[in-house]
């Protein structure tokens, strides 16, 4: 069975830099697309990113020109680089993979806390 591991979370103050990776491993058919939702206390889930095997991002209103996903299809990696962060940003980041005949694989959840 296909399990994901997210890494990266923390403490930043406003203004800085984090890097969140998430590494799916075992059995594992193809990966369609892996990215990143996040939810704030009393919030709803919502978007960050996502990117397809081909390359193809999506990102969420709120992250666009601070945020940026990438991927490592042979590790089977996704990155989330996150610039200028904003208190707004303070969440539990889950990653996801969309697996080919399995569906959607989701992260135990990782914190960021963006305070000064």
């Amino acid at each position: 069975q296909v399990q994901l591991l997210e890494s990266g979370g923390g403490l930043v103050q406003p203004g800085g830099s984090l890097r969140l990776s998430c590494t799916a491993s075992g059995t594992i058919n193809r990966i369609n697309a892996m990215g990143w939702y996040r939810q704030a206390p009393e919030k709803e889930r919502e978007l960050v990113g996502t990117i397809t095997s081909g390359g193809s991002t999506k990102y969420g209103d709120t992250v666009k020109g601070r945020f940026t996903i990438s991927r490592d299809n042979v590790r089977n990696t996704v990155y989330l680089q996150m610039n200028s962060m904003k208190s707004e940003d303070t969440a539990v980041y889950y990653c996801v993979a969309m697996i080919q005949s399995v569906g959607d694989l989701w992260g135990q959840g990782t914190q960021v806390t963006v305070s000064s």
